[in-house]
């Protein structure tokens, strides 16, 4: 593959170009020549898309897929042509499946249906088999088969020893744990954030303290045991503020955020939207302050998707019986641009998200291979059901006003755009 990009601006910390305007000369998938008013005497393909601004591939590390098993929420095919387009070079993929990626031949299944695509798809193993917190998975053979992590979708390990152990055994192949933040028990059969909202809706209620509970004892475990603990979509004000104790400890601990309690609060569940249903709850405004401010302080390393197809049959139902989740990757730039700054968030896209899942990065300079996302940071636009990418609708930021476009990726050799 080769191109030559004109009049890109670079957004990369690590790169020389960072915040300058230069033409990127790409030669079979290296970046060759990076410079003002670059020749192509070779009459390579040029790319001039209106304010066109680049950085390093984007990663997410929370993504569902429906393939295998729930091949009508997602394919692994469409789910990777979703991930393109909406600008991610990586994604690591959550065990959520049936069966679900608790051996090694699962894992190997999904590296080998994802071969060929420009976005590189990285397995979450699960850390108990069939993520039932009965027994521990085959960690150690999945890893090798190319798992990046492990742990359970969505799902809380109720067994504090079998964290303890995990904890303990991951490090003698230095694995990365991850422990989602709920107390089950505290939890019930709650469906949203209780506060005034659940009350005047009369829907019951998923309290705060479920989560924070759960993060007090795991991250007492990882204290105890050492290792490395990755708490995913993390969603109120006191998350933060532990994570951030943990943090001046030392502790090996990092945490994301869902792009959804970034930006909307539980005042949108007035209409009983089952878009709106979402594990962790959205919170309330407070919380989300604070999470935008954990994030900017460093607190929160990264940012998810948290994408999670869902048939119609799961969603278009009664708020109760409506399966939890959203679909992410196509409104997520648009969504945090202005939210949180482009710069913290390309970020925590980048470095700092891939570095944790031991990822490959790739700077924007001269002879490194090209894993690029192409985006404009100034396009407003209402996302609408023809944005929409993903064989599931669900999307919880559908009819929203967004900030940013993003036009494709240059990837394993590539391009992916329009």
């Amino acid at each position: 593959m080769n191109l030559l990009l004109k009049s890109a601006t670079i957004i990369d910390h690590s790169s020389p170009f960072h915040l300058q305007i230069k033409d990127i000369l790409i030669e079979n998938g290296t970046i060759t020549k990076i410079g003002e008013k670059l020749k192509n005497p070779k009459n390579y393909k040029e790319i001039t898309f209106d304010n066109l601004h680049i950085s390093q591939g984007w990663f997410d590390s929370s993504v569902c897929f429906g393939e295998p098993g729930f091949e009508e929420r997602e394919t692994i095919e469409n789910g990777l042509k979703t991930a393109s387009k909406s600008g991610f070079t990586a994604v690591a993929v959550n065990p959520n499946t049936f069966p679900s990626t608790d051996n090694k031949s699962a894992v190997q299944f999904l590296k080998n249906k994802a071969a060929h695509s420009a976005t590189a798809l990285f397995p979450i193993g699960n850390f108990t088999k069939g993520g039932k917190s009965e027994d521990i998975a085959e960690l150690y053979d999945m890893q090798n088969a190319g798992a990046i992590a492990f742990g359970d979708y969505n799902k809380a390990v109720s067994n504090t020893n079998l964290l303890k152990i995990g904890l303990q055994y991951a490090q003698n192949f230095d694995a990365l744990i991850l422990s989602f933040p709920q107390n089950n028990s505290i939890a019930g059969i709650g469906l949203v954030n209780e506060e005034v909202n659940s009350t005047k809706l009369g829907l019951k209620g998923i309290p705060a303290l479920s989560e924070e509970l759960q993060i007090v004892r795991d991250l007492f475990l990882l204290e105890y045991t050492g290792g490395k603990l990755h708490i995913p979509t993390i969603s109120t004000a006191k998350s933060v503020e532990l994570i951030k104790e943990a943090k001046k400890k030392k502790l090996n601990v990092t945490c994301s955020v869902a792009a959804h309690h970034l930006v909307l609060t539980d005042d949108e569940l007035k209409d009983f939207n089952t878009n709106t249903k979402v594990l962790p709850p959205l919170r309330t405004s407070k919380d989300l302050k604070a999470l935008i401010k954990g994030l900017k302080e460093g607190v929160i390393d990264m940012v998810t998707s948290d994408h999670n197809p869902i048939d119609v049959e799961h969603k278009k139902v009664e708020y109760s019986n409506a399966k939890f989740g959203t679909i992410g990757l196509e409104s997520l730039f648009g969504a945090l641009n202005k939210t949180i700054g482009l710069e913290t968030l390309i970020d925590c896209l980048t470095t700092k998200s891939r570095e944790r899942f031991n990822i490959p990065t790739n700077p924007i300079e001269e002879g490194q291979q090209a894993n690029i996302t192409m985006f404009n940071p100034d396009f407003e636009f209402t996302f609408t059901e023809k944005d929409i990418l993903s064989t599931s609708k669900n999307a919880i930021f559908l009819h929203k006003n967004l900030n940013g476009k993003v036009y494709g990726i240059i990837s394993n050799n590539k391009m992916v755009a329009p």
